[in-house]
């Protein structure tokens, strides 16, 4: 203030105009007063000095994580079986924590295994579906049938848990597409598995009555022969004279990580089927990671549509003392360096024994990339034919570029034989292998590539590992009318015709060896609806 009036005294002796100064004055203390009149302060812009700011975005209100992981079921529910199901608590993986329902040991009176959420059903050993009711049909059959419903999982939780569906009982494991049943171990429950996981538990067995080779009672000659399973300790027999025996249904069913040594040298496949009869429905089943076979079938009378093995570490399919096999749509995959033949088709050296194994296959795909050392221990070439058996292969492709694509074994008065129709062949350069009476000229013969539209030289365009290709999509086709009423008429070669066809989709699952797409789950993996 005291600089301003002594500016404005310094107007004043220049003669400037006293109306002014008071304007002055008036300005200057308007200033001062918006200043806070202190030297150190600054005055805010805007009306008043002071600023408003309006906020037109709505606060976003804080949102709590959904927690998509299962949540274990409150109980076990009520089966029909008076021994019943008994609460072992629950288990915590990956996926979330499950209600645990183990199985009693037998199941003496038909149950259902309805699918709970949060809810796993567990084989603490073996069971059995049943008694087994001996050679022929009675009325002292115990009759029991073994119920799962669409979606359920049912894990082995030991390695010597398996699941044996004895002579005069049945299995009715029949999922959807959108909701497989899947078979599995313990440490897929919990977590624990990867792409190399196998042998983790045993199995599912089927035993029917009807007829086989290679007796441990009885013999052929009289009708009488019976055989138990391998490696169990316990009986468990089949065989009979009935080739329309019934042991249930089993569709859309994955079986994972099986395999257990039962005992030397003895171990169960994800699928047993012995002496199994064709009023037994099998279809869409897939087989990952067994530690032995895919699916190994003895004897019987077997009709298989729409079948998937992927990472076996033996043959991927296994025939053997005396089937009647009809085969269509198949997916036959091994993980690289691992695995031992796509097929093994033979009567373990039983070529007099009756009925001698007569298998038809049509529609099958197999891939075989990175031969592995149990292969060229024992099978050597991708499919393997020898004793009693007579094959029909028609309609298929074999991509095994790194190895010998067939063998045959002759033995004893009327060897092993072979009918190829519309067959291709991606293999090594040796392509054949013969031994027994057989030798890689009268292997090569047998196929007769070059006539039947069979080539052994093909060019393989597969896409997305198993999926047709132009070349593929361009072979001729052989009509499979005339093999019988099980075979669906085709207009392809192979498994999967184009991209369009998906049978293989939502119940299989994912793993390295094999994508089957973003339906499928991941096979380390639970499903979760």
């Amino acid at each position: 203030m005291t600089r301003m009036l002594a500016f404005v005294a310094a107007w004043k002796i220049k003669g400037t105009p006293v109306k002014l100064y008071k304007n002055l004055i008036l300005v200057g203390c308007s200033a001062l007063a918006l200043a806070g009149c202190g030297s150190d302060d600054i005055a805010s812009p805007g009306t008043g000095g002071n600023v408003t700011i309006t906020n037109t975005t709505t606060p976003t209100t804080p949102t709590t994580p959904v927690d998509n992981s299962v949540k274990a079921a409150s109980g076990c529910p009520t089966i029909a079986d008076p021994q019943g199901l008994k609460d072992d608590g629950t288990i915590t993986g990956p996926t979330g924590t499950w209600r645990v329902c183990t199985l009693p040991a037998r199941i003496n009176k038909s149950i259902t295994l309805a699918k709970i959420p949060g809810l796993l059903y567990q084989m603490a050993g073996r069971v059995d579906v049943g008694t087994d009711g001996g050679f022929t049909k009675t009325s002292a059959d115990s009759n029991v049938t073994l119920t799962i419903e669409p979606g359920v999982i049912v894990y082995g939780g030991t390695g010597v848990s398996w699941l044996a569906v004895n002579r005069g009982n049945k299995i009715s494991a029949v999922g959807t597409a959108a909701r497989p049943i899947v078979f599995t171990s313990r440490d897929n429950v919990l977590g624990l598995n990867t792409e190399t996981s196998q042998g983790q538990w045993g199995g599912v067995v089927l035993l029917g009555r009807a007829k086989i080779t290679d007796c441990n009672f009885g013999s052929t000659a009289a009708g009488t022969c019976e055989r138990s399973t391998e490696g169990s300790a316990d009986a468990a027999t089949f065989g009979g004279a009935d080739n329309t025996d019934n042991s249930g249904a089993m569709s859309y069913v994955q079986i994972r990580y099986s395999g257990y040594v039962l005992g030397a040298n003895k171990e169960l496949q994800s699928l047993t089927a012995e002496g199994v009869g064709s009023g037994t429905k099998l279809d869409h089943i897939m087989s990952y990671n067994s530690s032995d076979d895919g699916a190994e079938f003895f004897g019987g009378n077997v009709n298989l549509k729409y079948y998937v093995a992927v990472g076996a570490d033996d043959d991927s399919l296994d025939a053997d003392t005396g089937l009647t096999g009809n085969f269509q749509y198949g997916l036959l995959i091994q993980r690289d360096g691992k695995g031992d033949a796509l097929m093994e088709i033979d009567s373990n050296g039983n070529e007099t024994d009756s009925p001698r194994q007569t298998l038809k296959i049509s529609n099958f795909t197999g891939i075989q990339r990175q031969v592995s050392s149990a292969n060229e221990a024992e099978d050597l070439a991708s499919l393997f034919i020898r004793g009693n058996a007579d094959v029909t292969l028609v309609n298929s492709v074999f991509n095994t570029p790194n190895n010998e694509c067939l063998r045959m074994n002759g033995s004893g008065a009327t060897p092993a034989t072979l009918t190829a129709r519309s067959v291709v062949l991606t293999c090594n350069a040796a392509k054949y292998l013969g031994s027994g009476t057989y030798n890689a000229s009268t292997t090569a013969t047998a196929f007769g590539s070059g006539a039947n539209n069979n080539n052994d030289s093909f060019v393989s365009t597969l896409t997305s590992a198993f999926i047709n290709g132009a070349n593929e999509l361009a072979a001729a086709v052989f009509d499979v009318t005339g093999l019988g009423s099980f075979f669906s008429t085709t207009t392809y070669i192979g498994a999967v015709k184009d991209s369009n066809d998906t049978w293989w989709a939502g119940w299989t699952c994912n793993s390295g060896a094999a994508d089957f797409g973003s339906t499928s789950t991941a096979c380390t993996s639970l499903p979760t609806t």
